[in-house]
């Protein structure tokens, strides 16, 4: 399932923003693509929320292909963390550090040491997995 884009976010036929709903290592996942700032965290926020009304343990944020993210960005991913916590799910924020723009930012803010922040899928626990009946 992919977010509704509005038509601003678009260029080219290319988005400019998208949160769309995969799987990542077997867990949900929301999948941002494109800038995560002050136009388009709104949108992530509201893709976690729907996330975290179903039943489930577990959620990934990839930012494997976002290409942008300043503090409201770094805001929302925080408030994320906060809400799924609160609905005790366990969040992973999945940023490599071979994505060097948006490292940038979460290294600067030091948001790893408030947002779950993993460096590659490898990092995220084994465990049971939202629809596994761990059989």
């Amino acid at each position: 399932m992919s977010y509704a884009r509005r038509n601003d976010e678009v260029r080219g036929g290319a988005a400019l923003f998208d949160v769309e709903r995969q799987t990542v290592a077997g867990r949900p996942a929301l999948t941002v693509r494109g800038e995560l700032d002050l136009s388009t965290a709104a949108r992530l926020d509201e893709a976690a929320d729907k996330e975290l009304s179903n039943p489930g343990s577990e959620l990934v944020v990839d930012l494997t292909p976002t290409t942008f993210l300043d503090s409201s960005g770094a805001r929302t991913l925080l408030t994320v963390s906060r809400k799924a916590a609160a609905a005790g799910v366990s969040l992973y924020v999945l940023c490599p550090r071979t994505n060097k723009p948006v490292r940038l930012t979460v290294d600067l803010l030091d948001l790893g040491a408030y947002v779950p922040l993993v460096n590659s899928v490898a990092e995220i626990p084994a465990g049971i997995v939202r629809g596994d009946s761990g059989t």
